[in-house]
């Protein structure tokens, strides 16, 4: 039964994530807090990973309980019509496409955008480019278009100057 599969796959894939999410507060614990400097403790390098760490356990047991629900009910469900049990292509074929679409751009981003321009301009244009590449509608009218792309612009500079001012005047990190 692809239920079955599927909560298996979330099962294992939340087993990883929370083993990945120790290992990183165990690194980000042990890290160290430069208090002979007189840095201040909300300054300490291992804080912002230790806090994603603690938000990936959180998460990755959220999937790990999800996927146990799931495989406690997935034998009463019956499977559906015309379904041989297969995977994410044969449920969702543009899935595949998305997947490479969505590492391809992460990648510009990263190794092509970062340390080239500021960091602010490389985020806002990363995620309009995003959102506008995943929420394009092909027969869409070119108003609708319009208002998609502008909410984009607005989304990827309102996103760009938050996690820029984070960064800097929260975690005081020079930013590229």
């Amino acid at each position: 039964m692809s239920n079955r599969r599927s909560a298996r796959a979330d099962l294992a894939t939340g087993a990883v994530l929370f083993a990945l999410s120790i290992a990183i507060v165990y690194s980000a614990w042990s890290m160290d807090r430069l208090e002979a400097r007189g840095i201040h403790p909300l300054s300490a390098p291992g804080l912002l990973p230790g806090i994603l760490g603690l938000a990936l356990a959180f998460c990755s047991v959220l999937l790990i309980v999800q996927a146990l629900r799931g495989l406690r009910t997935a034998s009463f469900l019956p499977e559906h019509p015309g379904s041989s049990g297969g995977g994410l292509d044969e449920d969702n074929p543009g899935a595949g496409f998305r997947l490479v679409s969505a590492a391809a751009i992460c990648l510009v981003y990263a190794l092509g955008l970062i340390g080239r321009m500021p960091y602010w301009l490389a985020t806002a244009l990363f995620v309009t480019f995003f959102i506008a590449f995943f929420e394009w509608e092909s027969g869409a009218s070119l108003s609708r278009r319009a208002i998609r792309l502008a909410w984009a612009m607005s989304l990827g500079l309102a996103t760009a100057l938050a996690v820029s001012y984070a960064f800097r005047e929260l975690f005081l990190v020079r930013l590229p």
